[in-house]
């Protein structure tokens, strides 16, 4: 979604809550790209202390054979799960082993807050709102602290079916954590990948396109998982019952096919639509980022007539025509009508756009080279 709210693919809630708070949009592409360097030290703070691991524990980490890794920690495929926590363990003293674990509950503690925040806005906006579409925004923000309190609720229940669900994962990838979520993330992100890239570099994609190919995608995704899941894909020892037709693959190249097909099945589906009119997609496409022209949104609703359309506000909602500008969506700046186009975002600043399309093409050479390097 842009400033305006206008829908289409997103990318994650927890970085577009983040995005919205910028002050232009070249703060917003700033902010991606620091983010981006930032997400570059995982490979190191992952392949680093793996390696020391190794060295420093032979007998544990580097088993050599699969009873060696029983004995080590219980799985005969590896004891790659036990490297980091046997390094802080072992190597740092007390108050530092306190320091990370407050670092982790604190990335916790972060990440469910964005959620929580994500999930009221989402049943407050999409379900609440049209069950009651008179609701004032005081009535509104109580339906939304609700809604967190049963968040919370629901929360506990899915750390339960997590804590079901560890037989599944030690079936599926012999207790392998970093493969499990790799393999998870190869059959299901691909899809929503494909759509996003589509969505943003080609204006002739469409909403049914993108329906079908997330439908597609998750079929052909889910016809790999539940198999994988239900039958095994077994060790080098104990191959698994799983069909080499389906699981003979290895989940990365699985995962580059599956972007393939479901692009191929967003350009098929939205090449049988109409297309979306060139007005609804100004700075919305890449084509079209630096476009001047007004944007009307397609969910713009028809303005009713009387006094009865209630409008949200700041603090209460009033009715329109009392005298005060009504603020929603399609609603124009101060002194225009409900209905006026809202304004164009002013220009991006030459130097630092510049900037920051340099430093965005560096960031992807940098991945690219340490993927095919370590990859």
């Amino acid at each position: 979604p842009d400033y305006h709210g206008n829908p289409g693919p997103p990318p994650p809630k927890v970085i577009v809550q983040r995005c919205l708070a910028g002050r232009s949009l070249t703060h917003v592409r700033a902010g991606c790209v620091v983010c981006g360097y930032l997400k570059v030290l995982p490979m190191f703070l992952m392949v680093l202390p793996g390696m020391a691991a190794r060295v420093l524990f032979p007998e544990v980490v580097g088993c050599a054979d699969a009873q060696g890794c029983r004995r080590a920690c219980g799985t005969p495929v590896g004891c790659s799960n036990v490297a980091y926590p046997r390094l802080v363990l072992t190597l740092l003293p007390p108050g530092l082993r306190g320091l990370m674990l407050a670092v982790v509950l604190a990335a916790l503690m972060s990440s469910l807050a964005s959620i929580f925040a994500s999930a009221g806005a989402l049943f407050t906006l999409d379900v609440y709102q049209r069950l009651r579409p008179r609701a004032g925004a005081r009535h509104l923000l109580m339906a939304g602290r609700l809604s967190l309190g049963g968040g919370v609720l629901w929360i506990v229940a899915m750390v339960g079916l997590s804590l079901a669900w560890l037989p599944v994962v030690e079936a599926a990838r012999g207790g392998q954590l970093f493969d499990y979520i790799q393999a998870i993330a190869s059959y299901l992100a691909p899809p929503v990948a494909a759509v996003f890239f589509l969505a943003v570099f080609v204006p002739r994609v469409n909403e049914p396109g993108a329906f079908w190919g997330l439908l597609g995608g998750l079929g052909l995704g889910l016809a790999r998982l539940v198999p994988e899941f239900a039958l095994g894909t077994g060790t080098c020892g104990s191959p698994g019952r799983c069909p080499p037709l389906v699981c003979g693959l290895h989940y990365l190249h699985f995962a580059a096919l599956l972007f393939l097909a479901t692009g191929l099945i967003v350009i098929g589906v939205s090449l049988c639509y109409p297309p979306i009119p060139r007005q609804h997609l100004h700075r919305l496409v890449f084509s079209l980022r630096n476009s001047r022209e007004p944007r009307i949104d397609l969910d713009r609703q028809p303005p009713k007539d009387g006094a009865g359309d209630v409008q949200l506000r700041d603090v209460e909602a009033e009715p329109a025509g009392q005298g005060v500008e009504p603020v929603g969506q399609g609603a124009g700046p101060p002194g225009k009508g409900a209905g006026a186009d809202p304004p164009a975002p002013p220009p991006e600043e030459p130097v630092w756009s510049r900037v920051v399309d340099v430093n965005a093409l560096i960031l992807m050479a940098v991945a690219f080279f340490l993927w095919g390097y370590f990859a």
